[in-house]
């Protein structure tokens, strides 16, 4: 395999690396080998693995340089989740100086997350509306902070977004890994930032288990993102909806998801 290289001689710096919490659930290795192999066959008919990779590197970079230089625009440009609902913030300086502080180590980790959502702004109102227009910028905020958090640090912390797991509505790709978890009502995962940790070391260990050495770190991203786009067209009926940008196509909606889509589009771009 392309991928199954000599093995560094030493890991990338961890700067506040989250120990994993015990899980309640099992984990299924043949669910695994599933979405595993859908992956690899989305990455061939996309533009591959490799490419794949280095857009993820690539992401880290800029988000690193944007949250360092409190580029807000470029931030939320990054985010998948947050381009759509979160644009109109980009000139907010006081959110953009609460998003800031995710880089800040001293925070303990999940409160620099919650700090985000609890600082986004939004409209004021009882009725119905309103209420579900705030909740929607506040489950966006969320993903922002989260895919901040781990592109700046992607060894040391797991991505937490909603798609990966999230408890309210008990959907997620980790669902999609789970025994029994596609029938089950409810699976025993919370949202600790130890929870997603475990969750993560056990996907490590099955990627390593395939002969894989570099960036086992985004493996499982990609991973993680085979699986939930699993989910959701088994639950859409095959039509990925408007955020997905109508992305029938597996490949599309793992790179969409991931947020490298438009690197993806800048490389193609400057290699025709």
């Amino acid at each position: 395999m392309l991928w199954a290289r000599e093995k560094p001689p030493s890991a990338p710096a961890r700067r506040g690396p989250v120990e994993p919490a015990p899980l309640a659930v099992q984990f299924s290795a043949s669910l695994f080998e599933r979405h595993f192999k859908a992956l690899l066959a989305a990455a061939e008919d996309g533009e591959g693995v490799e490419a794949w990779l280095d857009a993820l590197g690539e992401k880290q970079r800029r988000l690193t340089v944007a949250l360092e230089q409190g580029n807000l625009v470029r931030i939320i440009d990054l985010v998948f989740g947050a381009r759509r609902k979160l644009g109109h913030l980009a000139g907010d300086a006081q959110f953009a100086a609460v998003v800031g502080r995710l880089g800040d180590d001293a925070l303990p980790l999940e409160e620099r997350l919650a700090a985000v959502i609890t600082a986004t702004p939004v409209g004021a109102g009882e009725r119905r509306e309103a209420r579900q227009a705030a909740a929607r910028l506040r489950r966006a905020a969320h993903d922002l902070a989260a895919e901040v958090l781990h592109f700046c640090d992607p060894v040391g912390i797991p991505l937490m977004t909603r798609w990966v797991w999230d408890r309210a509505t008990m959907s997620g790709a980790l669902r999609e890994l789970a025994h029994g978890g596609e029938s089950a009502r409810e699976l025993a995962l919370d949202n600790r930032a130890g929870t997603y940790e475990a969750a993560r070391r056990w996907l490590l260990e099955r990627v390593s288990a395939q002969g894989i050495y570099r960036d086992l770190h985004f493996w499982a991203d990609l991973v993680l993102a085979a699986a939930y786009g699993h989910y959701f067209r088994s639950m859409t009926g095959g039509v990925l909806g408007s955020d997905f940008q109508r992305a029938a196509h597996p490949a599309e909606a793992i790179t969409g998801l991931l947020g490298i889509d438009r690197i993806l589009r800048e490389a193609r771009r400057a290699d025709p």
